[in-house]
C-alpha cells in the first residue's frame, strides 16, 4: 500500500511548478541595437555628424558616437549618452 507520503511528494512533483533557486541571478534582459536609432537619428540631425555606433546601456540610455566636422577638415569624435 503507498504511504500518504509518498503520494504527496509524488504530487507536488506533478503541478508542474518548476522549483525555485534562490542562488540563481535574474535573467538578463538584452536590448538590441535597433532600439538606439531613434536616439542616434536624433542626434545625428542635431550634430550634421556621422553615425559610427550606437549601444543600448543597462540603465536604459544609449550611447551614441558620431564623427563630426572639425577645423581645418579633421572630424572629431563625439560620444553623448541619451535616454532610449
Amino acid at each position: 500500500m503507498s504511504s500518504p507520503l509518498l503520494i504527496a511528494t509524488l504530487a507536488a512533483g506533478l503541478s508542474g511548478a518548476p522549483p525555485q533557486n534562490v542562488d540563481e541571478p535574474p535573467p538578463l534582459i538584452r536590448v538590441s541595437a535597433a532600439d538606439c536609432s531613434a536616439a542616434a537619428a536624433q542626434v545625428v540631425s542635431e550634430t550634421g555628424g556621422e553615425l559610427l555606433s550606437a549601444q543600448p546601456t543597462s540603465d536604459g540610455k544609449c550611447v551614441i558616437t558620431v564623427l563630426i566636422p572639425g577645423n581645418g577638415g579633421r572630424p572629431k569624435k563625439m560620444t553623448v549618452r541619451v535616454p532610449m
